[in-house]
């Protein structure tokens, strides 16, 4: 046999027939509340996701139900290779596949280079920085000075 039963509009309890209380609002709208306690928690407008031993703050807090697969996987981030600025992907490539002492030696040459390329440029002659002339020094506001103090008129 099947015992008809309703959810409390506030706990989300089931009430068993011969249990609970019908409130019927302004608006026509039905509530129907397990006890005592949930009538006058509604009544006060505390929310039911607030208090912990109702379905709403289980549901919030994701309490209770068991998941049928469990705990979704994060995807892996897939590398993936770009160019960089001055250099190809083939290039990069090319590079990578090189063997490490082949390559050190490669650098070592390319550093070389450019140490002569920097040694031949004719450095600058170093001119000392001398200061720029200033004016007479102003105050801040940029004012003339003491005039504008004397005809303010307030709270000094």
């Amino acid at each position: 046999m099947v015992i008809k039963t309703d959810l409390c509009s506030y706990t989300e309890y089931r009430i068993y027939p011969g249990h609970g209380q019908k409130f019927v609002a302004k608006d026509a709208k039905v509530s129907f509340f397990i006890n005592a306690k949930a009538d006058s928690l509604f009544h006060q407008r505390i929310k039911p996701v607030k208090l912990r031993w109702t379905q709403a703050w289980r549901r919030m807090n994701k309490k209770g139900k068991v998941e049928e697969g469990g705990k979704k996987k994060a995807r892996k981030a897939q590398k993936f290779q770009k160019a960089i600025v001055g250099m190809s992907l083939d290039d990069l490539k090319k590079k990578k596949a090189q063997r490490p002492e082949l390559r050190a030696q490669r650098e070592k040459e390319a550093k070389e280079a450019k140490a002569k390329a920097v040694a031949k440029k004719p450095s600058k002659p170093a001119v000392p920085k001398t200061k720029a002339e200033k004016g007479p020094k102003m105050p801040k506001g940029g004012g003339g000075g003491g005039s504008a103090a004397k005809n303010f008129k307030g709270k000094k």
